[in-house]
């Protein structure tokens, strides 16, 4: 799993700064869908970096692996909800707005989970 969460939050922080680069440079989209692309990348970014966090924290036997796992699809399904809602809105003019709060909502989610994987956060039952 740890692999795969940092191959994936790699992939997609290059991702964002693809999209950031093509949202800033195009004449393509109107105001208020510049700033759609600009906050979808900039959230983008910020959780793949967590997404390799989490990986990381993954690999260290003394922090918990189940709560960073969870936080890991939290935050990959969090930059699907937000900026993939975002991205929709702005490129194909679909109505995806009600889906962006999931996202926000699986954002906070995913940063508890990472820190309760940190250590003495949660007795270990072992």
């Amino acid at each position: 799993m740890a692999r795969l969460f940092f191959l994936i939050g790699a992939l997609l922080a290059a991702l964002s700064v693809a999209m950031g680069a093509y949202g800033a440079h195009t004449n393509a989209f109107d105001e208020v869908q510049s700033l759609w692309v600009e906050k979808a990348a900039h959230y983008q970014m910020i959780h793949a970096f967590a997404l390799i966090i989490t990986a990381l924290v993954i690999n260290n036997k003394r922090l918990f692996k189940w709560q960073a796992v969870s936080a890991g699809w939290c935050f990959l399904g969090g930059i699907i909800s937000f900026s993939g809602s975002l991205y929709a809105m702005t490129f194909f003019t679909i109505d995806a707005g009600y889906i962006t709060p999931l996202g926000g909502i699986l954002f906070i989610f995913g940063w508890l989970l990472l820190a309760m994987a940190g250590p003495g956060v949660v007795k270990s039952r072992r």
